[in-house]
C-alpha cells in the first residue's frame, strides 16, 4: 500500500472513531435526561427543591393547627382554643376535674375536655348526649340557631335545660354550618375581670351562681329567646345586667 493510501485509511478510521464517540456521548446524555425526568416524576409532592419551611414539614398550609403540646386548634365559629385530639390518652386526670355518670359509664370533665377510663389511664372522648353539667366550660362560644342559643367548645354543643337547672350535652344542630344572628334582645355579655386571681373554674362557678341569682331577681334569662319574657325585654335586660354586676362585684370582679 503506497503512502497516500495509508494516509486515507488512517483519516477514515479517525473519522469513524469520532462519530462513534459522539453517538455514545449523545446516548449517555439522553439516558441522563430520562433518569432525571423519571426521578422528578416519581418524587413525592411537596419534596422539590426550594420549598419554604411551611411546605417542608407536616402541619403546613391546609393542615390543622397544633400548639407545642400536640393540641389541635378548634377554629369552628372562631372558637380559637387548643384541645387534645379525641382518642389521645393521658396517665392521670388533671386537677379540678368533675365526675359524671351515664348509666354504668363514667366520664370526667375539666377545662372543657371530657375523659373516660381507658386501661390504666384516661382517653379524651366526645361525651354522650344527655349529660348535664352545672357550669359551662371556662372558654365557650355562644352560637345561635333559629333564635336558640347553643354553647360550643371542643366540638361539643351544650343547651340550657331549665327543668334540670343545668346545661345538657346535645347533638349538633341540623344547620350547624349555618348559624343565625342572635336576636335583638341577646346583647353582648358583660365583660368580667377577676381582681383576686380567681381560677377559671372559680370564675365559671361564680358567673353561673350570679346568673341564677340575677335571673331569679329580674325574671330575665339571657340564654332564652327574648330573655324568656313577653314584654319589656330591654328594661328587663338592663335590670338583669345591674343585678349580675352587683353580684359579681361582691365576689371580687370588675364588670364593664
Amino acid at each position: 500500500m503506497n503512502k497516500i493510501s495509508k494516509i486515507a485509511v488512517l483519516s477514515l478510521s479517525a473519522l469513524l472513531l469520532s462519530a462513534g464517540a459522539a453517538q455514545v456521548a449523545a446516548a449517555a446524555d439522553d439516558h441522563g435526561r430520562a433518569e432525571s425526568a423519571r426521578a422528578e416524576r416519581d418524587r413525592p409532592q411537596g419534596q422539590g427543591q426550594g420549598r419554604g419551611p411551611s411546605q417542608a414539614r407536616p402541619g403546613g398550609p391546609g393542615r390543622p393547627g397544633f400548639d407545642g403540646r400536640g393540641q389541635v386548634l378548634d377554629s369552628r365559629y372562631n372558637h380559637g382554643r387548643y384541645y387534645p385530639p379525641f382518642g389521645s390518652v393521658r396517665p392521670a386526670l388533671p386537677e379540678g376535674y368533675r365526675p359524671y355518670y351515664r348509666g354504668r359509664d363514667r366520664f370526667y370533665f375539666s377545662g372543657g375536655i371530657w375523659y373516660a377510663p381507658s386501661g390504666p389511664g384516661f382517653v379524651v372522648v366526645r361525651p354522650p348526649s344527655g349529660l348535664v353539667i352545672s357550669v359551662l366550660p371556662p372558654y365557650y362560644s355562644t352560637v345561635w340557631f333559629g333564635g336558640i342559643p347553643y354553647y360550643y367548645a371542643d366540638n361539643v354543643y351544650y343547651s340550657w335545660q331549665p327543668d334540670q337547672n343545668g346545661y345538657a350535652v346535645v347533638d349538633p344542630p341540623d344547620n350547624a354550618d349555618s348559624p343565625s344572628p342572635p336576636p335583638d334582645a341577646a346583647q353582648q355579655d358583660l365583660i368580667i375581670y377577676p381582681k383576686n386571681g380567681q381560677s377559671k373554674e372559680q370564675q365559671s362557678a361564680d358567673q353561673f351562681e350570679c346568673h341564677t341569682w340575677a335571673k331569679g331577681q329580674t325574671g330575665f334569662d339571657p340564654t332564652q329567646p327574648g330573655g324568656g319574657v313577653t314584654g319589656g325585654a330591654a328594661m328587663n335586660r338592663s335590670n338583669y345586667d345591674r343585678a349580675m354586676s352587683a353580684c359579681l362585684q361582691a365576689r371580687g370582679y370588675q364588670v364593664n
